[in-house]
């Protein structure tokens, strides 16, 4: 036999003989795919059940507290009573009285002649006196869950309306788009929200989960074609295209497949980052928007790679919490702006330079020595700096943050809540933590002078934060008209990219020795002007 022939007889033979073994592998590869697609499935449905059932079992407490109080009735002093209830009630954007016989009396805003059309009422869990339904307010075509308690006998009774978009998830577990169908149902069957969608091909089989709540009238309905959960385990298809060859290619692969696998680890992506000094400050001005002056900037961290290329905070930040990384990484930022930025800003007093902190921090007193050691022997001062308090995670403790926060203030720093009114806080964060400064959220912002409720809240926040001696920041700014708005309320500070965008620390600075120089040749009526002007300039370039 030829040699040609003698080795494609031995190719023949190794195929037959890899045969067998491969698609053994392959079948299992199959199973294992689908049992993990399951488990994410069920996994994504457990996991918002739990947080439905909480919001649940929040509004319920809320609507049992407005009754035993006596709030039944449309007086001035009950609607106060709503609307201070709704701020302080994280779910809930509305809060209503309710007559027997359905009609909406009047909402947390006052009188309500626009009635909620409901599309469905059910009892909310067995034997409950409080009912689960899906309205519409008015002609519109959104959905809301409200949560109704009658009142006795004839009385009025009390009610609370919630999105309905949060009883089903926006994003995967990962952080990106969803890659199924999620549904929230009510006991009956009728639908409270969906999401996703499953994209199913012909053939392709569609892998459901499903779940009922234990405690409320919920159904939580999880779906996705196989071909999509597949695609999610691609380090397992991988495998199997790798399984191709013979057994000893296979575990050739693997040696060389397990060290590139750790090496694509993003935790430790992120700490080799840290070491290389790729995260950068970025600082976004804020302005006093009465009198035109610079009031300081919020520090915002940036990941800039060595190509230049700029990485957005919202992919590496809630890894970097997870971690624990969070807290190196906010020493090294603090350490940072105090090299580069700390006697351009030391040298201005008057100055406030902000950072954001998230609940880990104030979880003990680290953070305190941490301020203390970085700024004591730096140029800026105590006094000018601001931690702001993040609401990316709950503060579980309010008693010990409350006690950190009081030893940070005792250093000279001012702590201020970020994102007022979304995320964990509603209203006891600003009675319960004692901090200086609150920061309206861009949600609200954005509704300024379109939306009564966006103006009747900022009102009260602004008249709370000033019973309280704080002072009040607005966020995302991003037009004149909205600083119009915004200055007729009563606020006077405000960021946003209508004055400008964050800027690197090089152009910061640049612009701060602009507009506020240390020797300024500008007339102090004129420099409201200079500073506009300086920060279109920086908008522009």
């Amino acid at each position: 036999m030829s040699p040609r022939r003698k080795l494609l007889a031995a190719i023949a033979i190794g195929v037959v003989l890899a045969g067998s073994p491969v698609a053994a592998l392959n079948i299992w590869l199959g199973v294992l795919v689908e049992r993990q697609g399951r488990e994410e499935l069920d996994l994504a449905g457990r996991r918002h059940m739990v947080l439905s059932e909480a919001r649940v079992a929040r509004t319920v407490a809320t609507l049992d507290e407005l009754a035993a109080r006596g709030i039944d009735s449309c007086r001035i002093a009950h609607v106060d009573a709503l609307r201070q209830t709704t701020f302080g009630t994280t779910p809930v954007k509305e809060l209503s009285i309710i007559a027997p016989d359905g009609r909406t009396l009047c909402t947390d805003v006052g009188n309500q002649p626009e009635q909620r059309k409901v599309i469905s009422s059910e009892p909310l869990s067995a034997g409950s006196r409080n009912l689960l339904e899906i309205v519409r307010l008015g002609g519109q075509s959104t959905q809301w869950l409200r949560i109704r308690r009658p009142g006795t006998g004839n009385g009025n009774g009390v009610a609370a309306l919630i999105p309905a978009a949060l009883f089903v998830p926006q994003l995967s577990l990962a952080g990106g788009p969803l890659k199924f169908q999620a549904r929230m149902l009510t006991a009956g069957g009728a639908v409270i929200a969906e999401s996703g969608a499953v994209a199913a091909a012909n053939g392709d089989d569609v892998l459901v989960a499903d779940l009922s709540s234990s405690k409320y009238g919920l159904q939580a309905v999880i779906s996705a074609s196989s071909v999509s959960l597949a695609a999610n385990q691609g380090d397992l298809r991988a495998l199997g295209t790798i399984a191709s060859g013979l057994i000893a290619i296979i575990i050739l692969a693997l040696s060389v497949l397990m060290p590139r696998r750790e090496r694509d680890n993003p935790i430790d992506e992120i700490e080799r980052a840290m070491k290389a000094g790729e995260f950068v400050p970025y600082f976004q001005p804020i302005v006093d928007i009465r009198s035109g002056r610079l009031h300081g900037a919020e520090v915002l961290i940036r990941w800039r790679k060595p190509d230049g290329t700029i990485v957005p905070p919202a992919t590496f930040i809630p890894l970097a919490e997870s971690s624990g990384l969070i807290i190196e990484m906010t020493r090294a930022l603090m350490r940072r702006v105090c090299r580069e930025a700390g006697a351009v800003l030391g040298a201005r007093p008057h100055l406030k330079i902000g950072f954001n902190l998230t609940a880990r921090h104030f979880a003990n007193e680290g953070i305190v020595d941490d301020v203390r050691k970085i700024f004591k022997h730096s140029l800026l001062k105590l006094t000018q700096i601001v931690l702001e308090v993040t609401e990316r995670q709950p503060i579980e403790n309010l008693t010990e943050t409350r006690r950190v926060i009081a030893a940070l203030q005792g250093l000279g720093v001012k702590v201020a809540i970020d994102d007022v009114g979304t995320g964990h806080s509603g209203l006891s964060y600003m009675l319960k933590l004692g901090v200086d400064i609150i920061k309206i959220d861009k949600l609200f912002i954005d509704s300024v002078g379109t939306d009564r409720h966006s103006n009747t809240i900022i009102e009260t926040l602004i008249d709370l934060a000033q019973n309280m001696r704080m002072d009040v920041i607005a966020e995302g700014v991003e037009s004149f008209e909205q600083v119009l708005q915004l200055r007729d309320l009563g606020i006077r500070a405000a960021q946003g990219f209508v004055f400008s965008p964050p800027l690197p620390c090089s152009a910061f600075l640049q612009l701060v020795e602009t507009i506020d120089p240390l020797k300024s040749s500008v007339p102090a009526a004129d420099q409201p002007t200079a500073m506009l002007a300086a920060l279109a300039r920086h908008d522009a370039a």
